[in-house]
């Protein structure tokens, strides 16, 4: 992780005593009476602490962050010799947040963590309320098992599990395999509806074969029969292959966005919406000397660096990047990118959840 130049993760300082400017100050001390006499029946005065609940603009706790994958990787293969898949369900080392320690947030309201899984092992199976998403890093030969259907993974798929989906993880090859985990955990428990069940057995019985879900939904076709259970798009490995190919395509004929370059979103092939209803994602290809404008989002956002190398200024930080590294822009924090070789980033945020709400807000500078 590049700290060398920590930002503040301090809460923006407040006025005197954390009032409000109307509130009057030489009037507080008369007032201490009645405040702990309100306290006692659990009523607190919204005065005194209006300006820190409704701010002026964004004011997110994350901070700008790299993790540079040459740095983490071997903390996270270490971690295959200190627990097992079986004593730990999910080998995962967690990227917290500088501005976040201790609560396994990447961003307010976001979770990552770099999985691994050894040849031969299994990670059970399970099921929870929260989505999660897989972008896959490094390795081959390993599979996920979702709701009865099995894929096998390959660099740069971006994989998806549907809230309440039984899912495992298997590796049949001769190496490790290494993803990102993306869940939005902390929004389900913001609205406390975490709910979570294991599996009796290790892994869940797969009774669809390996592709059943691309041949019914991939196509630009649904079984006229199709009646969806689920938000999350039944497409659940959009493959690399297929997304650097329809990126290399754009790039062909359609101009460049000045502050994005390149960039298409997963989609629900169903509705056309988000892949998944929490989280939006993106993959896209910055090319050789593109030197984006300024951009800032109330979306704090994950990027994944796929392949080449450049940099990125975000607020006042500036990351040089390359393959497989990690860094976060939080919200209504400028961001520009600039590629010294042809690059491909995948990203994923809260958006999904902000458009629904009507809270996105967004700045091209």
């Amino acid at each position: 992780m590049d700290l060398s130049n920590p930002p503040s993760s301090a809460a923006p300082p407040a006025d005197t005593a954390g009032f409000v400017p109307t509130v009057d100050l030489a009037a507080e001390a008369g007032r201490s009476d009645f405040y702990q006499r309100a306290a006692q029946q659990h009523l607190a005065p919204l005065w005194r602490v209006l300006h820190g609940l409704v701010t002026e603009t964004p004011m997110p706790r994350c901070v700008p962050a790299l993790w540079r994958y040459a740095q983490v990787r071997p903390y996270v293969m270490e971690s295959c010799a200190q627990i097992s898949t079986a004593e730990a369900e999910r080998r995962v080392m967690v990227l917290e947040n500088p501005g976040l320690p201790g609560q396994s947030r990447i961003t307010q309201s976001l979770f990552a963590g770099l999985q691994i899984i050894l040849p031969g092992e299994v990670a059970p199976a399970h099921r929870h309320v929260a989505s999660a998403l897989r972008f896959i890093i490094e390795g081959r030969d390993a599979f996920t098992a979702v709701g009865g259907e099995k894929t096998m993974m390959e660099p740069g798929d971006f994989v998806t599990t549907p809230s309440m989906a039984w899912h495992d993880h298997g590796n049949v090859g001769d190496a490790p395999m290494v993803w990102l985990d993306g869940l939005d955990m902390h929004i389900v428990n913001l609205l406390g509806a975490s709910f979570r069940e294991g599996y009796p057995g290790r892994v869940h019985p797969v009774d669809r074969p390996e592709g059943a879900a691309m041949a019914e939904a991939g196509c630009n076709l649904l079984p006229v029969d199709c009646k969806p259970g689920s938000l999350t798009s039944p497409i659940f490995n959009y493959p690399y292959r297929r997304t650097r190919e329809a990126l290399h395509q754009l790039s062909r004929f359609r101009e460049i966005n000045a502050w994005h370059g390149h960039k298409m979103r997963y989609v629900n092939p169903i509705n056309g919406s988000w892949a998944m209803p929490t989280m939006a994602t993106w993959m896209q290809l910055l090319p050789k000397g593109f030197e984006s404008r300024p951009y800032r989002a109330t979306d704090s956002t994950v990027f994944v660096v796929v392949e080449g190398a450049g940099s990125s200024t975000v607020g006042e930080q500036h990351f040089d990047w390359g393959p497989h590294d990690i860094f976060v822009v939080p919200s209504w924090v400028t961001v520009r990118h600039s590629a010294q070789s042809d690059a491909v980033l995948f990203s994923y945020s809260d958006r999904a959840v902000q458009d629904k709400l009507d809270l996105l807000r967004e700045d091209f500078l």
